[in-house]
């Protein structure tokens, strides 16, 4: 099989969990031997967002953003085969798909724009309900990171025999007492913390965390790490809050570690890698009850109303109090997490499209 693999947001200011996720199942299904899989991505004068530079090699098409996802969803134009041979399928890793005449694959994390389109900006708002007209009337077959993101799929009105589960995975990498050190040293971080990360933008709820931790006697500061993306988050009090910006991803598993809480309440998300994430490297976690990353949690983890401070607030409380178990319990659901059953869900799904064709 010859795949052509879209990678588009690796350009991105801001890739996000979209950048990591299409970045590791690449890796990981570039290891298997029955499938070529070629990169596809717009026409840039700079390099990748560093940390999410392109595991495979990735072919240019003639135009870049933002006139490439323009000339995509209304002219159908530049076709992914033009730069790429003999293409079996198209795996689109984001809702925008990509102009092509092949039998196209989607992953879709989240239909949040439809819940809460106060939460994007009125272009973004455009820009993905156009791309989802387009995946429900030409996609083959679409990939959901969560239940929760299958059943909004659905309500969106994409029939469910063309809809599949497939879980995002984590990596779990081993911190030498020099990350430690260092990543103590280069943040600053002091011996007791709460720890956020994520993009910048109103959906995280970074707000409603401030207010909930400044109402807790002596809660300890909050460390955020998140590339600035839209909205307001400078906090409204006097709370201790340290705002890191970007962290290089080889800096992130010591943070995880460090953290006496791990607080992740947003509002909405189609998975949540950040708490997966947090997990693999042992941290107790408080995240959102309803969403995706309860699925994520897999009961491992204190579960808040994210609408509600008082709710974020009594879940600090609560983890406060049992970090030891909760850190137990992280490590053994990341345990049961890997990239290399994403990418086997996802060659499975290559190969029900491509076998329906035949």
């Amino acid at each position: 099989m010859r795949i052509a693999y879209t990678l588009e947001q690796c350009w991105h200011r801001v890739p996000g969990g979209t950048g990591i996720a299409a970045i590791e199942v690449a890796r990981e299904l570039a290891k298997t031997p029955e499938l070529t899989l070629i990169g596809v991505a717009g026409r840039h004068r700079h390099l990748p967002t560093k940390g999410f530079e392109p595991p495979i090699a990735v072919s240019s098409l003639p135009i870049g953003r933002p006139f490439l996802y323009r000339s995509w969803l209304r002219l159908g134009w530049p076709k992914v085969e033009s730069v790429v041979d003999n293409a079996d399928l198209v795996h689109s890793t984001t809702i925008i798909p990509p102009a092509t005449s092949l039998p196209l694959v989607v992953t879709i994390h989240d239909l949040a724009f439809l819940h809460h389109p106060e939460f994007f900006t009125p272009r973004g708002n455009k820009v993905f309900r156009r791309s989802l007209d387009i995946v429900r009337e030409k996609a083959a077959m679409v990939l959901c990171s969560s239940q929760a993101t299958f059943d909004d799929c659905v309500a969106a009105g994409i029939g469910a025999d063309r809809l599949r589960h497939v879980p995002l995975g984590v990596t779990t990498h081993v911190i030498t007492d020099a990350d430690r050190a260092r990543v103590r040293a280069t943040y600053d971080l002091p011996e007791r913390f709460v720890l956020f990360v994520g993009t910048l933008e109103p959906r995280k709820n970074l707000a409603r965390l401030i207010a909930a931790l400044d109402s807790l006697r002596g809660a300890p500061p909050l460390v955020v790490v998140g590339m600035e993306g839209w909205g307001d988050h400078s906090p409204s009090t006097a709370y201790d809050v340290r705002f890191t910006g970007f962290v290089p991803a080889h800096n992130l598993p010591a943070l995880y570690e460090a953290c006496t809480v791990f607080a992740f309440p947003s509002i909405l998300e189609g998975y949540g890698l950040p708490v997966i994430e947090a997990m693999a490297h042992g941290a107790a976690v408080v995240t959102s009850r309803g969403t995706s990353t309860e699925e994520v949690a897999g009961g491992a983890a204190v579960l808040i109303d994210p609408l509600s401070v008082e709710s974020i607030a009594a879940g600090l409380s609560e983890a406060f109090a049992d970090v030891e178990q909760l850190r137990t319990k992280s490590l053994a659901r990341a345990s049961s997490v890997s990239w290399a059953d994403t990418a086997t869900a996802t060659m499975r799904a290559y190969q029900e499209v491509l076998g329906r064709r035949s």
